[in-house]
Parts: structure tokens; C-alpha cells; sequence
């Protein structure tokens, strides 16, 4: 298979390469951008959009044609999942301001049209995950945004930004319940991975940079910071007792998704980037 989808596959004798490079092209050509200047991130740091600031798009048309194809793109690009997340929630009443940084990210995709997600062939099939939480986040619902990607064999193969259902009241919980999104989430690749007959190493690492959460975790006993909690995110502790994950901490600049719930400055964006497997490759690997 070379192209299906919009998407290209080449293989070498070190594995897969994925891109959507020609569907990024015909972006900027639909948009008219082929000779926009490029940027180094795909969305500013500290951005928060607004559903009544700015004026009214007069054909919402364009706007919402141009998330639908940068969500299909996100299919190879995990590094545009934050921003994509961000700007598909003024869907309804798009505005100038929601275009002007929706062109953001095709000035951002222009930069990188030759970037490719990385499948190692001879990668081992062991399991690991990152989470990260931003408390907060939404000037909206004040919810908070989660964000996890999974690796096997340390290559990227799911990943996500989701706003959390309900407001958290501490940094701690909404950690916590993004470590029980990822958790549902390893569980369902591992009995993926069942079904055609591999065995994934456990406990699995579950990297997460806030400590409280992680506690809570291994704590077996309710306390008064954790009573408030649903049912839903002590399914954390309970796949850490049976032995199916275990939780460790990591540092922030460490943290590989943190890309997947907040804009980062260029070096940082650029370095968690090269750590989700994207690569950049000008000439035809195969």
C-alpha cells in the first residue's frame, strides 16, 4: 500500500513512515496560502478564544469546511491535537478571530508539509503512557482539558485531547481523571493487542507529571481530598491493584503530552514533536 485515504505509506527496512503531505497541500491551495510566511508552533502560548469576541463570519461555510479537514489530518498529526480540539468548539458562531488562528495552523502545517509519523519495525511490544491535564482551562465552563498518548514499542499509536465532563476543583483531579481517561484507553489497545495474539509486559507505565495525583493512585484509603471524586476515576486504583499499570512521575518539560493540552513555545513544541515519533523527510524513504 502506498496511498489510501489521503494518507501516503512508505516503508524502508527501519518501518513505516505516515504522512498526509499532498492533503496539507491542497489545504493551502484551497485556502489560497501556498506563499504564506510559515510558523514554528501551531498555536500561541496563553491563547484563549472567546464565542462573542470578534465579528461574525459571513460565510461560517469556510470556516468549519477548514476544522473538519485539520481534524481528518490529525489522523498523522498528533502534534495539531491540542489546537485542532480548540478551535472546533465555534463551530456554531465562528468568528475572525477563530479563522485568523485556524490560518495559524496552516501557516504552522506549511512549515512542516514533509513531517511523517514514524513506526519502528523492530520496536518490542511493550506498552507506555503519558497524561497530562490543564486545570482550568475552558473561559467558558472553567473545565479542564485532558490530553494522553500511548506508545507500544515506542512508537505513537493513540492519542487524544478531550475536555473533562465535569469542573475539577484542584489540579490534582484533573489529573487524575485524565489518568482514568488513558487508562480506558490502555486497557482497550491491550485487549486489542489480545486479539491478535500479543502479550503486552505489565504493570505499564503510566507517566504523569503531577505527584498528588499519583498518590491518590497508590492510596487505597478515601480521604477527604478524594471523596468528591466519581466512581469513574478510581478505576485508576483499580487497575493498579490488579497489577495492569503502574503510575510514575515525570518531569514537565519531560512530559509528552503536554503537547496535546496546551500551546508551547517553539523549542518545547519542536522537542515533545520529535518524542511523539514525527519526523521531517524531504526525499522519498523508499
Amino acid at each position: 500500500m502506498r496511498y489510501f485515504l489521503g494518507i501516503e505509506v512508505a516503508r524502508n527496512a527501519s518501518g513505516i513512515l505516515l504522512n498526509q503531505r499532498k492533503y496539507v497541500i491542497d489545504i493551502l491551495r484551497d485556502m489560497k496560502m501556498e506563499d504564506c510566511s510559515t510558523v514554528p508552533f501551531s498555536m500561541p502560548t496563553g491563547l484563549k478564544l472567546s464565542t462573542d469576541a470578534g465579528e461574525l463570519l459571513e460565510n461560517p461555510e469556510h470556516y468549519r469546511r477548514l476544522i473538519g479537514r485539520l481534524l481528518y489530518l490529525n489522523m498523522t498529526r498528533p502534534d495539531i491535537s491540542y489546537s485542532v480540539q480548540h478551535l472546533s468548539q465555534f463551530l456554531v458562531q465562528p468568528r475572525k478571530p477563530h479563522l485568523q488562528d485556524a490560518q495559524h495552523v496552516v501557516r504552522y502545517l506549511k512549515g512542516t508539509v514533509n513531517a511523517r509519523l514514524f513506526y519502528e519495525s523492530a520496536g518490542a511490544n511493550d506498552m507506555t503512557a503519558y497524561c497530562d491535564a490543564d486545570w482550568g482551562k475552558c473561559a467558558l465552563t472553567s473545565k479542564s482539558l485532558s490530553g494522553y498518548c500511548i506508545f507500544l514499542g515506542g512508537s505513537l499509536v493513540s492519542w487524544k485531547t478531550k475536555k473533562q465532563k465535569t469542573v475539577s476543583k484542584s489540579t490534582a483531579e484533573a489529573e487524575y481523571r485524565s489518568m482514568s481517561y488513558a487508562t480506558s484507553e490502555m486497557v482497550w489497545v491491550d485487549s486489542l493487542l489480545k486479539d491478535l495474539r500479543e502479550d503486552v509486559p505489565k504493570p505499564i507505565p503510566l507517566f504523569c507529571n503531577n505527584k498528588a495525583a499519583t498518590h491518590i493512585a497508590q492510596n487505597p484509603f478515601f480521604h477527604e481530598r478524594t471523596k468528591h471524586l466519581d466512581i469513574d476515576c478510581h478505576y485508576v486504583r483499580e487497575k493498579l491493584q490488579e497489577g495492569f499499570l503502574v503510575p510514575q512521575h515525570v518531569r514537565t518539560n519531560l512530559q509528552i503530552a503536554d503537547i496535546m493540552t496546551k500551546g508551547l513555545e517553539a523549542q518545547q513544541h519542536r522537542f515533545l514533536t520529535v518524542k511523539l515519533g514525527i519526523v521531517q523527510i524531504t526525499d522519498d524513504p523508499a
